[in-house]
């Protein structure tokens, strides 16, 4: 007679018992080759929180930076104040990268600072615009500013003039009409013209412009430096919105400063 009870497999171990499936061990993850702070990556690190400089700025640098070298090498001392000299020197005139907003029918700040003034005024007569009251946006730059100007608008230059002048203080109206100046009239697609003044201050000397008539420009892109205190006048067309106040701060090529006229 048979058995009905079905056989009990033997417990895991014991003779006549059927061994589990064999697993593979788990793969271990590799690292890539090359991983970890490779001096590549440590230099991309390093590029990416240091802006660079503008070239404007690397002949004053670099006589800095002999000076200093002169006074060491003549009393032995100053190491520590050269290099701290040419690196502040440096950082005035650093040229950091900037995002342009995604909008259209706008007028960027042409520079970083704080706003001055906004006021309606007949702009200069270098710019070549009717000489009626336009809407006008001046920003001061202390010495702790960024000192390089962007272009506030999609466009053309129409026109480069330079002006010679005083060195008032460029936190002064005055400062406007009396101070060394270079003025910049753009022309954007839709024909809206509008007017950038580059106004040294009462330390600043030097005024440097990269365009000229003709030159197809961008909005947010760097074409200027202002080297220490400084203003930059931004003149509107008429009927534009102007966006911001007095005291505000501005970041060149990304804070809109106004919306021309019959934007959307």
């Amino acid at each position: 007679m048979l058995d009905p009870t079905p056989p009990v497999a033997a417990p895991a171990g014991l003779p006549g018992a059927a061994s589990p499936p064999a697993r593979e061990p788990a793969a271990t993850p590799q690292r890539p080759a090359g991983a970890g702070l490779s001096l590549p990556h440590v230099a991309e690190l390093v590029r990416a929180a240091v802006p660079p400089m503008h070239p404007g700025g690397r002949p004053l640098v670099a006589a800095v930076a002999c000076a200093a070298a002169l006074v060491r090498v003549a009393t032995g001392r100053g190491a520590v104040a050269g290099t701290l000299a040419t690196a502040a020197t440096a950082l005035f005139f650093r040229n950091p990268r900037r995002v342009r907003p995604p909008l259209t029918g706008v007028v960027l700040a042409a520079a970083d600072g704080t706003v001055a003034t906004v006021s309606e005024v007949p702009p200069p007569t270098e710019l070549d615009l009717p000489r009626h009251p336009v809407p006008r946006v001046s920003v001061f730059l202390s010495v702790l500013d960024v000192h390089v100007q962007r272009i506030p608008v999609d466009g053309r230059v129409l026109d480069v003039a330079y002006r010679p002048g005083t060195f008032l203080s460029a936190d002064l109206d005055k400062a406007s009409e009396d101070n060394e100046r270079n003025a910049l009239l753009l022309e954007t697609a839709d024909g809206a013209r509008i007017g950038v003044v580059q106004i040294a201050g009462l330390l600043a000397r030097r005024i440097v412009c990269d365009v000229g008539p003709g030159d197809e420009v961008a909005a947010g892109e760097t074409y200027g430096l202002i080297r220490f205190g400084s203003r930059v006048d931004v003149y509107l067309p008429p009927g534009s919105r102007v966006t911001v106040a007095p005291g505000q701060r501005t970041i060149g090529g990304e804070t809109v400063l106004a919306e021309l006229p019959g934007a959307a």
